[in-house]
């Protein structure tokens, strides 16, 4: 398996069934709203129908380069007596700890979020046993472990003292669990090693949900380090049984490019295998799924008067710094035009390498940039009659060349993916400019590592952004077109 089922920032996916219909949540980090929701009936074609979090205080990102990777942590998502379930990890809340919201229908509303004391940690999980009875697994601290407790999700209570399960197998970084029954086993599946290149997937079980657990001697069930496969990182699993009796599992994987040693930019992203049960254990099937390349291009005229459910925000919720009039895309004030860090901004997922983007102001200052986050991307700036190519990447911020403005001329910013496997070249050439009379003209260009995960750190991905600069702006239509693959 090659290629993911939600290409781009989707992170630390979780699945449940409902009927013929599965559901899948992700982790959004500091973006608002938070969690999405997608549905599909046959794993590889899926549709969002919602977000979990709306509400930018439960999310509580933060704003600018110190909310980088804030937020929302991973989520797990369930259904149980007629209800969704979505449990997560606010991390800046974590002292309060986990929050649980649930939902009649996926698409909301979701209910207020309730909050169980004394669970601090990350990557929380829920599971019912047959009398009502709901657990509690997460990731907990003091010492590193998997702990239990029951809980009321209605209320957050917490009704028992946490127990351990499992400190995992020799690897790093045990987190991610999911517990689950299947033929009177419990089994507890873990993401082991790092979300990065050493990632895997090990799952244990026992004859009570409780444990003790008993490590697969197999593991890890699946990872991909030192394999030369396309696909690295892979990890964070959760297991779905199908309408028809078999199993799958979705899980996260990155596609790193360029030079040694790799750069992935388009986030962690969600992959799906399928799933063989021999002897009481889980074996992965990577090749089950065929899942094509898809082409995730889209044109944007801000006519209808509401946003699309492809726009996020950092920190704030859409809604707070842009709304859709007759005249276009309206943008509340932004940052200072020589402010090199960005606050206020429309946010949509990049999910390829190779791209042209393009923005068409109509009024006032704004910039169209290449984002990982508030400290690390390249854009191109409108500032008065003049337009100008610009990097940011941590401390060093750096002009470009500029020019005039004429009327007609688009925003715009271009990936070219490097083709260099030895050489010194990122994943791609970044090239802010402007597309005048059909034709792009570079302001600059920038080796795209430097807007990659490896260079910035984090968890999230490349985010495609509009924003004002000083005071507001108004936009008449935005586009994202990928190349052809080769």
């Amino acid at each position: 398996m090659t290629m993911p089922i939600l290409a781009g920032f989707y992170p630390d996916p979780s699945i449940c069934r409902v009927g013929e219909w599965c559901y899948l949540a992700s982790s959004t980090f500091e973006y608002v709203p938070g969690v999405p929701i997608h549905r599909s009936r046959n794993l590889v074609d899926w549709e969002l129908v919602g977000h979990a979090l709306t509400d930018p205080a439960a999310i509580n990102g933060g704003e600018g380069h110190d909310a980088a990777s804030s937020g929302i942590f991973a989520p797990t998502l369930r259904h149980h007596d007629g209800l969704f379930w979505m449990i997560t990890t606010s991390i800046r809340d974590a002292g309060r700890g986990q929050l649980i919201v649930h939902a009649e229908d996926p698409s909301g509303p979701w209910s207020a979020p309730v909050y169980v004391e004394g669970t601090d940690g990350i990557d929380p999980d829920l599971a019912w046993l047959e009398d009502g009875t709901c657990l509690l697994t997460w990731c907990g601290h003091n010492p590193p472990a998997i702990y239990q407790v029951e809980v009321d999700p209605r209320t957050g209570e917490r009704l028992t003292d946490r127990i351990e399960l499992w400190r995992g197998t020799e690897m790093k970084d045990t987190e991610g669990p999911h517990l689950f029954e299947r033929d009177g086993w419990w089994y507890l599946s873990v993401a082991e090693g790092g979300t990065h290149v050493g990632h895997g997937a090990s799952i244990a079980r026992s004859r009570s949900p409780h444990g003790p657990f008993e490590s697969n001697p197999a593991n890890p069930i699946l990872t991909h380090r030192s394999l030369p496969h396309p696909v690295q990182a892979t990890g964070h699993p959760d297991l779905v049984e199908l309408s028809d009796g078999s199993w799958a599992m979705v899980y996260l994987g990155m596609r790193p490019t360029g030079a040694y040693p790799g750069f992935h930019v388009n986030g962690r992203e969600t992959f799906i295998a399928g799933v063989d049960w021999i002897d009481g254990w889980p074996v992965v099937d990577e090749g089950r799924f065929d899942v094509p390349d898809r082409d995730g291009s889209w044109d944007e005229p801000f006519v209808s008067h509401t946003l699309d459910a492809r726009w996020l925000a950092p920190g704030k919720a859409p809604a707070q710094i842009a709304t859709v009039t007759a005249a276009g895309l309206e943008l509340s004030v932004g940052r200072d035009a020589d402010a090199g860090e960005q606050l206020d901004l429309l946010c949509a997922r990049i999910p390829a390498i190779g791209f042209l983007a393009t923005a068409e102001v109509a009024a006032g200052d704004a910039c169209l940039s290449v984002r990982m986050d508030a400290r690390s991307w390249v854009g191109v700036e409108r500032v008065g009659d003049r337009v100008r190519g610009r990097a940011v990447s941590g401390p060093f911020d750096q002009a470009l060349s500029e020019l005039d403005l004429r009327d007609g001329d688009l925003l715009a910013v271009r990936s070219s993916p490097s083709r260099e496997l030895y050489g010194r070249l990122g994943p791609d050439l970044l090239e802010p400019g402007i597309v005048r009379d059909g034709a792009f003209v570079a302001l600059g260009s920038v080796d795209g590592r430097y807007v990659s995960t490896e260079v910035a750190g984090g968890f999230t991905g490349r985010m495609l952004a509009i924003e004002a600069l000083g005071g507001a702006a108004t936009v008449r239509r935005m586009a994202y077109a990928e190349d052809p693959r080769d």
